[in-house]
């Protein structure tokens, strides 16, 4: 028999519940809870499952356009991408877990981000991901990447879903705290999504898939709370996946869904069966009763507590129509997975639970899913960048390049992306180390583009410019495929919002995304918050990370980075005023990071990439790299590098030549094109600044009396530097 537990101010603190906010919970029931009851309420408003300190920010990002589908509130979100069909796709975070068990952490975040896509009723078909991980020679550092990359890549690739792009970079601010951000976009029919809100009093509640354990016990309260002394003992809260069972519940619950006879439906994630049942709920103004003996469990004696709150993965909680339990019993048991009609919607307003024949829950759904405490933080601005001054004699520009391009920052991933089966479904075009991935719409001409962006090092030093920076930069690698971009999924990363920096920091990046996306036309439609990602008091760099999704009409029109050709011209546009402030140059050369972010112009961002892309759209364009990080130099030197053909380039006179060859200028693009006097004319009759640099050819990197470097000398390099890293004994 369960002991009882005493339920008191001391517990509620152990999970995770301030003074005030237990005080609260008094209030609100007029007693006191029981241990399961002061669970559920713990983790429904954790910062995980209530956004109590960002929901005021993130009301001001914007979430309409005429081809959204779905926006937020929803497991995912949804874009219309013409003939009948919706992109579905979210991006979340886990943090936590990854850093105190890597590959299960990985893992399970894959298998997260899978289940809010097919519950909406989409086939996922890409995996994308975003790592940060603390220094490359911290003593953890080569634990942590070898552990997320095998779980990423277990998941995913025995799920047979391609992982198809992402990031991957190293910061000593990640030391205590790395983030590990998944995404997954999926394909449904326009008419077909479904959603969580329950409805149809006496309904049945339906519980599938996999059985329910006592791993994962207040993950969301552990991903709610800074680390400190003693991280690595919270293993216990850490979920356990198995991809094979979630292949099985993915087709499952697609076979039902072609059916009428699901009403809601909703992912055990996050705050597992509490957060399912309550949301349901809550949504759908209706209230809820459970039989927890009836709760498929692989362990025996487990309490109301513990089945409320376990994080077991690979589980789903549906409504269905009323009569229509054996069909869907048919279904489920056909594919293996188990089955249980574990409940009933109710008109009471209140989620009931019984266990042992006795009532072991009775609360009112509104405090749990709509009620949590709402916070207005006090935020400190971010003091501005001081502007760098005059740096010192600078090194040669070939020892520069080749510097930037083995760092970890800029080195080749394909150590990486080799263990992700990226090419299964047969339907990815191009493949990871662009600057999006492609991947086509099965039986069509058509194509979704793919990206993750974010460069945490510009939030921290001003914040809004960092925000909309990292808008603009997805925006502007799917351009550079010649994808239309049409949406956003965001991963908002930062500190202990409880310190007025960190907020400040968080409603900076807000504000400079929604400068961004109102600017670019390009809503935000899910995401996911992820706050107090700290060690003993000492944050992440703050990280809102970005995924985007936008579309090619014909993928005859779509190109890639590689310089494949000799004698295409290299013409630059935008324009360059060589900022250093930043950059990986100031970093990795110089050894500093300071000065503000290179400033982005919204409006120069949107004329010169819907120019950029009206040119690809036209076919005079052979190949297109945004300018980001390390710059024009290193963007030649990726292109160099993928095709296979060198370039040589001459400075513009009176240029720097540090300043305009690793300036970080927002709104830039290099191109290559066979026809220089028809692309610079449409350049300059849309008041795009641009300029010829010179060609490709040959098998060598030529910058004209400063340098000379063989491609082949660069690529050893640059793909040397991951592999030696996770070669090197003693990490």
């Amino acid at each position: 028999m369960a002991r009882e537990v005493r339920v008191d101010q001391a517990l509620a603190a152990e999970y995770g519940l301030k003074p005030d906010e237990y005080a609260r919970i008094l209030t609100l029931l007029g007693r006191t809870p029981n241990q399961a009851e002061l669970g559920m309420f713990s983790a429904m408003w954790s910062e995980h499952c209530s956004y109590k300190s960002s929901r005021k920010w993130l009301r001001r990002l914007p979430t309409q356009a005429p081809w959204v589908v779905q926006g937020p509130g929803e497991n995912a979100g949804a874009i219309d991408i013409g003939g009948g069909l919706a992109a579905v796709f979210k991006m979340e975070s886990h943090n936590h877990p990854s850093f105190i068990e890597p590959y299960q952490g990985a893992a399970t975040g894959v298998g997260g981000i899978l289940r809010d896509v097919f519950t909406m009723g989409a086939r996922p078909i890409a995996n994308l991901n975003a790592l940060r991980f603390g220094a490359p020679d911290h003593p953890k550092t080569k634990h942590l990447v070898g552990g997320v990359v095998a779980g990423i890549g277990g998941y995913g690739n025995c799920m047979g879903i391609p992982t198809v792009a992402g990031e991957c970079t190293f910061h000593p601010a990640y030391n205590g705290n790395i983030l590990v951000n998944a995404m997954t976009v999926g394909l449904a029919r326009i008419d077909r999504i479904f959603r969580s809100a329950a409805a149809g009093i006496g309904n049945p509640v339906v519980y599938v898939g996999s059985k329910t354990g006592r791993d994962g016990i207040h993950g969301a309260t552990m991903a709610s709370a800074e680390f400190g002394e003693g991280s690595e003992e919270k293993r216990p809260t850490v979920q356990v996946g198995d991809p094979f069972t979630e292949k099985l519940l993915l087709e499952a619950c697609l076979e039902l869904m072609a059916s009428d006879a699901i009403v809601a439906i909703q992912d055990m994630g996050a705050a597992g069966l509490t957060s399912s049942s309550c949301e349901m709920a809550g949504k759908g103004g209706v209230g809820i009763e459970l039989d927890l003996d009836r709760v498929p469990c692989r362990e025996t004696a487990m309490t109301a507590y513990e089945i409320m709150l376990s994080e077991s993965q690979e589980r789903m909680l549906m409504v269905l129509k009323a009569g229509r339990e054996d069909a869907a019993r048919r279904v489920f048991e056909k594919w293996e997975l188990d089955f249980a009609v574990i409940g009933r919607i109710t008109d009471s307003g209140k989620v009931v639970c019984r266990k042992d024949g006795k009532v072991a829950v009775d609360l009112p759904v509104g405090p749990l899913a709509d009620e949590a405490p709402l916070y207005d933080r006090p935020t400190k601005p971010t003091p501005k960048a001081k502007p760098l001054g005059k740096l010192p004699a600078p090194r040669s520009v070939g020892d520069a390049l080749k510097t930037l391009l083995a760092c970890p920052d800029l080195a080749s991933k394909r150590w990486i992306w080799e263990q992700y089966d990226h090419l299964v479904m047969g339907n990815t075009v191009q493949r990871p180390g662009g600057d999006a991935a492609v991947v086509r719409l099965p039986g069509s001409r058509k194509a979704l583009a793919l990206t993750t962006d974010c460069t945490p090092r510009y939030c921290q030093a001003e914040p809004e410019a960092g925000g909309a920076q990292a808008v603009a930069e997805c925006w502007r690698n799917l351009t550079a495929v010649g994808a239309r971009p049409l949406a956003i999924t965001d991963c908002l990363n930062f500190g202990n919002p409880e310190r007025p920096e960190i907020m400040g920091q968080f409603a900076g990046c807000i504000e400079g995304m929604r400068a961004a996306c109102l600017a670019l036309d390009f809503p935000v439609v899910s995401g996911n918050v992820s706050l107090y990602n700290e060690t003993s008091g000492r944050g992440v760099l703050p990280t809102p990370q970005i995924g985007g999704v936008g579309v090619l009409d014909d993928l005859t029109f779509g190109v890639g980075l590689a310089l494949r050709q000799p004698d295409l011209a290299l013409i630059l546009v935008g324009e360059t005023k060589g900022h250093l402030g930043q950059s990986l140059y100031l970093r990795e050369v110089l050894g500093r990071e300071d000065g503000p972010p290179p400033p982005v112009d919204l409006a120069a961002e949107r004329r010169n990439g819907d120019t950029v892309r009206a040119l690809i759209r036209a076919g005079m364009v052979e190949a297109c790299h945004d300018l980001s990080d390390g710059g024009l130099l290193v963007a030649l030197a990726e292109m160099a590098m993928a095709g296979g053909q060198g370039a040589r380039i001459a400075l513009p006179k009176g240029a720097s030549p540090h300043a305009f060859l690793f300036g970080e200028d927002q709104a830039r693009y290099l191109i290559a094109t066979s026809d220089p006097v028809g692309t610079l004319s449409v350049l300059r009759a849309k008041d795009v600044s641009a300029q010829a640099l010179g060609e490709s050819g040959g098998r060598t990197l030529t910058v004209e009396g400063h340098c000379t470097i063989s491609i082949a000398e660069l690529r050893a390099l640059h793909e040397s530097t991951l592999p030696a890293l996770m070669a090197a004994p003693g990490r």
